[in-house]
């Protein structure tokens, strides 16, 4: 398949640009092509590899539902998945268009294609009758005409009809064909010498239809001519060419037109009948002629969408059997009866919270299968402030988020998508999207209390339980899982202590061996909950009921320590209050590091320096006012 100068400049844009913008990539194929035939290597012309296709999920997507390629992406080559029948996907159109879309994720990127399926010449021609009979007066004059209905060939371009012939020839009759549009083609049996009754009372020949394909074919009817005596006049229409227009929407009984023939006979032979060919019969048909008046009238009900015009052959009869014929095109004017449609190609649903704003969630077509305004549509969303809508390629749009998200905040949005065409009154539609979002672990442990204060008796029992704590985190799922642990408080101790234990699951707090209280007053321990994320957060918790320990996210990921005056500090009671501050990551082999941290307590005349001095090995020491309340 040879390449157009656009596409190159198009599939070399496409190599440097994720999501392009350009003209169709373009191939034709002939009809009746079997199943399996290979059309063109769409990835080659798309810049592509086969890899590239499978790792991305290719795949093609169709507006209309009907997939009539398939793509094979170990290859990259477009091959048909059925036998292509142009006549039954575009009837006698002369340019017969297959449109698609290849569509790729991660990221998303789409190509239109488009397929032009060319004629073959499959389809002889056929005369609506197998046989024609006209009863001619013998004193008709040479050069006379009498219209014979002209056949039918589904194929178009040159291998549609191009010529009439007779056989056997004879001396009385020729035939003559004139094409003014393909709705407008007459055949006419010429008279070229004077009959005569007496010597032939009838005649019998064939006329024959052939196109121009190659090899050509041909269809045939038989001509009848029986010779009369009388009755030297046939009606003839008052027009070639009938047009009418009718709502589709028009109750039935409703007139369209009515056709008018002429005869100047009197009589019997003057006394005109009307009908339709027998080519297309009044039960085919959803319109019926009286047979008397001429008037064509509405039978059944009509559909833009079906059909946008019909194309009928009306035949004046006179009582001594001599007929005219005349063509009547009925066009079926569109009513605003179809509401838009919207047809989703790609989906994304649970989308993280943590996705870019810009991010795609849906990309879908609208459509409306009624014409002029009634098929113009606008598309909306509707009180929507985290998403919105970016026009993508003629009729497709994508449905992106414009605002960061937090699961914490909505974990699920109804987005609803308005449809409505220019139809007067416009018809609307809407469709809803239910977009779900995912869990990021973005929210470390909180304790319910800033420090903890158990009591047990000297001389306990081992194990037993002296308390609890507990913290929660607002994630979901693994990211929410708290798992407790115990710390050393200082950074010399290598362990917390070993009387001590925390149950990892429930936040229950144990002593393991009986204590003595003139050797031990008082344990100090440091509790952490990690939650079950990856990475995991975790918050520390000391056993110092006078401060607590906050950790809050920053907009990169970091986490921001802040120390925070849980109680009132008395100078009589403690001059100073020593913390540790533990940091851990999140490897598989969990690595601590600690800082000392000494608030030294001062009355509320003393002066605090304005910046506290860094104690050496990470140590802090800070001044606080007596009277502070933070």
């Amino acid at each position: 398949m040879e390449r157009t100068p656009e596409q190159v400049l198009c599939l070399c844009a496409l190599l440097c640009v994720p999501r392009v913008r350009c003209e169709p990539i373009r191939y034709s194929v002939a009809e009746e092509g079997e199943s399996g035939s290979v059309v063109a290597n769409v990835a080659e012309d798309a810049g592509l590899t086969p890899a590239q296709l499978s790792a991305r999920r290719a795949r093609i997507a169709s507006p209309a539902g009907r997939q009539h390629f398939r793509l094979e992406r170990a290859t990259g080559r477009l091959v048909l998945a059925e036998r292509l029948d142009r006549e039954e996907l575009c009837g006698r159109s002369l340019t017969c268009t297959l449109a698609f879309e290849l569509l790729l994720e991660n990221p998303l990127q789409f190509f239109r294609v488009e397929v032009a399926v060319e004629d073959v010449n499959d389809h002889s021609p056929v005369f609506p009758e197998e046989r024609v009979t006209f009863q001619i007066l013998e004193t008709s004059d040479p050069g006379s005409r009498f219209p014979v209905e002209a056949a039918h060939d589904l194929d178009v371009g040159s291998n549609s009809i191009q010529a009439y012939t007779i056989a056997p020839e004879n001396e009385y009759f020729s035939v003559s064909f004139e094409t003014h549009s393909d709705d407008d083609k007459y055949v006419d049996l010429v008279l070229d010498q004077t009959l005569d009754r007496e010597a032939h009372s009838e005649l019998l020949f064939s006329l024959i239809a052939t196109d121009g394909g190659s090899p050509p074919r041909s269809g045939t009817t038989q001509i009848h001519i029986v010779v009369l005596d009388v009755n030297d006049n046939a009606p003839t229409f008052t027009q070639k060419l009938y047009i009418g227009r009718v709502l589709e929407n028009a109750p039935m009984g409703s007139v369209v037109l009515s056709v008018v023939a002429t005869d100047p006979d009197v009589g019997l032979n003057g006394d005109i009948s009307y009908r339709f060919s027998q080519s297309v019969g009044e039960s085919h048909l959803p319109f019926t002629i009286d047979s008397m008046s001429g008037e064509i009238r509405v039978t059944k009900i009509l559909d833009f969408e079906d059909a946008q015009k019909y194309e009928i052959s009306v035949r004046a009869t006179d009582g001594g059997g001599l007929s005219g014929m005349c063509n009547v095109m009925v066009e079926v004017v569109d009513v605003n009866d179809n509401a838009p449609e919207l047809v989703v190609s790609f989906f994304s649903s649970p989308l993280p919270e943590n996705a870019e704003p810009g991010t795609v969630v849906a990309l879908f077509a609208v459509r409306d299968r009624d014409s002029g305004v009634n098929g113009e549509i606008t598309c909306a969303l509707e009180d929507q402030l985290s998403f919105s809508l970016r026009p993508a390629y003629k009729n497709y749009y994508e449905l992106v988020t414009v605002s960061t998200l937090d699961r914490e905040e909505t974990a699920q949005y109804l987005v609803v998508i308005l449809t409505a065409d220019a139809g007067s009154p416009s018809l609307t539609n809407t469709q809803t999207f239910t977009v779900d979002i995912s869990d990021v672990n973005d929210n470390a442990p909180v304790f319910n209390q800033t420090s903890y204060t158990m009591y047990v008796r000297e001389n306990n029992i081992p194990a037993v339980l002296v308390g609890a704590v507990s913290a929660v985190d607002s994630d979901a799922g693994p990211n929410a899982k708290v798992i407790y642990s115990l710390g050393p408080v200082y950074a010399a101790e290598r362990d917390p202590c070993s009387c001590i234990s925390v149950n990892s699951e429930n936040g229950h707090v144990f002593v393991l061996r009986p204590l003595d209280y003139e050797q031990v007053r008082q344990l100090e321990v440091l509790v952490s909950a990690t939650d079950a994320g990856s990475p995991p957060l975790s918050t520390n918790l000391s056993g110092d009921e006078h401060f607590s320990l906050s950790v809050q996210a920053g907009a990169n990921g970091e986490k921001h320590p802040e120390l925070v005056l849980a109680k009132v500090l008395d100078r009589e009671e403690a001059a100073f209050h020593e913390l540790v501050l533990m940091a851990s990551d999140g490897g598989e082999s969990v690595r601590t590091g600690t800082a000392r941290i000494r608030v030294s307590v001062r009355c509320t005349r003393c002066a605090c320096p304005r910046t506290c001095p860094w104690a050496p090995r990470h140590d802090i020491s800070l001044c606080m006012p007596t009277s502070a309340t933070w």
